[in-house]
């Protein structure tokens, strides 16, 4: 069983992320100011759910192999992004749903740098 705090503890390991709020005041984690993870705040999510980024490929396995633990809502689903009840997480599966999403939010910082030279 996860919350934030145990998000925030595992994120702070992987290089170069930062403990950041949202908008609307909600934890996240970045990496060069790119989103790695965060609370769901849309009304559509369930609560206590996080957030991270992920390749469709990735997404689709983890939401056919454990329904229980990954979920989407309509308005998630154009992104590629997938939705983790917290409470039914375990810390390892925590830790590597955080470096995939770290390792596509480092990808994603590096082509907007290269754009904006």
């Amino acid at each position: 069983m996860s919350n934030f705090d145990t998000v925030r503890r595992i994120g702070l390991e992987l290089p170069g992320v930062q403990a950041a709020t949202k908008y609307d005041g909600s934890p996240v984690l970045k990496v060069n100011g790119v989103f790695v993870a965060g609370l769901a705040m849309h009304a559509t999510a369930e609560p206590d759910t996080l957030v991270v980024r992920s390749g469709v490929e990735n997404r689709e396995g983890l939401l056919a192999d454990a329904p229980e633990t990954y979920y989407l809502t309509s308005y998630y689903r154009r992104y590629p992004l997938v939705l983790v009840r917290l409470g039914r997480v375990s810390p390892e599966a925590l830790r590597e749903l955080l470096a995939a999403s770290w390792r596509m939010a480092v990808a994603k910082g590096t082509r907007g740098a290269r754009r904006s030279r």
